[in-house]
């Protein structure tokens, strides 16, 4: 079964590079934090502000993976594309991609986000109106990831 892509355009930008006009690595982590911020914000339209100020959550990452298959640099055009690999009880298996105009894969990120009250800074189980609009982006079809 198929699934959806959050698809965000990333140019790279002054900010993001060393001197050598490449992206320097820790700046990755940041973009792909911004995919996942624009994944809520514009995918799923819950958005930042509604998730931490009408629902008291947040999405910590508990972990998170990144390799670097190949360098970017200063000016070029990346696509960064979300995927869920799996969705559990109160945390969520995100696939982050950052790929180059030709679809190459520049970064491979995998992160776990779990859902936490503010208040109680604790795991709560993902609310059953955010699971309905983030199962569109599950990889796996089940009707219950583990």
């Amino acid at each position: 079964m198929s699934h959806q892509v959050h698809a965000v355009p990333i140019d790279v930008l002054f900010r993001h590079c060393d001197p050598a006009g490449i992206v320097f690595y820790p700046r990755y982590v940041e973009i792909l934090h911004d995919i996942v911020e624009h994944w809520f914000n514009h995918g799923l339209r819950i958005g930042y502000e509604n998730l931490h100020g009408q629902y008291g959550l947040g999405i910590p990452t508990a972990s998170l993976h990144v390799e670097f298959k190949a360098p970017s640099r200063l000016g070029e055009h990346l696509t960064g594309r979300l995927t869920v690999e799996k969705m559990g009880r109160s945390s969520m298996h995100l696939n982050i991609d950052l790929c180059g105009l030709d679809g190459a894969v520049r970064v491979e990120g995998k992160a776990i986000v779990v859902f936490a009250s503010i208040a109680e800074l604790s795991p709560v189980e993902i609310p059953p109106d955010f699971r309905a609009l983030i199962s569109p982006y599950r990889r796996a079809a089940s009707t219950s990831d583990a």
